[in-house]
């Protein structure tokens, strides 16, 4: 099988079930980004040096492609995905969550990204899944979507933030504090 087709050249893509639109669709801007989330976390997962954190990115990246198959489904075709899969993708995020944040350090200050190479990969992450969210948001505002995949991410964003702390603690990395008052004692001029 050739891995190009020439079917895309004319900017339009096709959606499961065979239709065709333009490639900044807002369904194709959704399912974009959460690819470009889900190849963010393989290259998180190459730093880890860790395999249970490779393991946990990797089954994040399954359940992104589950995610993607549902953004790539027209609305007036049946359910690729049936939303209480999702939802239960959710649980297991909020499960997990709460698991990772009993061996954290409790948060007293907002933390910089950054730390461990795994670590701020994650973080970008988190940031690129924060757009795919808003990316999922905006098609929920033009068509049908199932509620999930919205709340999946949002979850998701939550999770990949703990898990980046987690990694920096894994490393013994510390993290970077932000601090209003950094800010103030550095813009200070001298009289």
């Amino acid at each position: 099988m050739k891995i190009y087709t020439r079917t895309g050249d004319d900017g339009t893509t096709s959606l499961f079930g065979g239709m065709r639109v333009s490639k900044d669709n807002a369904r194709i801007e959704a399912y974009g980004a959460v690819d470009e989330l889900n190849a963010v976390l393989g290259m998180a997962a190459s730093l880890s040096g860790d395999d249970g954190v490779t393991r946990l990115l990797q089954n994040i990246q399954r359940d992104l492609f589950t995610i993607g198959t549902d953004l790539a489904t027209p609305p007036d075709r049946h359910k690729s995905v049936d939303d209480r899969i999702i939802q239960s993708l959710v649980e297991t995020l909020e499960t997990a969550i709460d698991k990772l944040e009993t061996s954290l350090p409790p948060l007293r200050q907002f933390i910089l990204p950054g730390g461990h190479p795994c670590a701020a990969a994650i973080h970008v992450a988190r940031t690129i899944c924060r757009r795919a969210e808003r990316r999922v948001i905006a098609l929920g505002s033009a068509e049908a979507i199932t509620p999930a995949s919205r709340i999946f991410l949002n979850r998701l964003s939550d999770y990949l933030f703990v898990l980046a702390r987690h990694v920096n603690h894994m490393h013994d990395v510390e993290e970077t504090t932000w601090d209003r008052k950094q800010l103030d004692d550095r813009n200070k001029t001298p009289s």
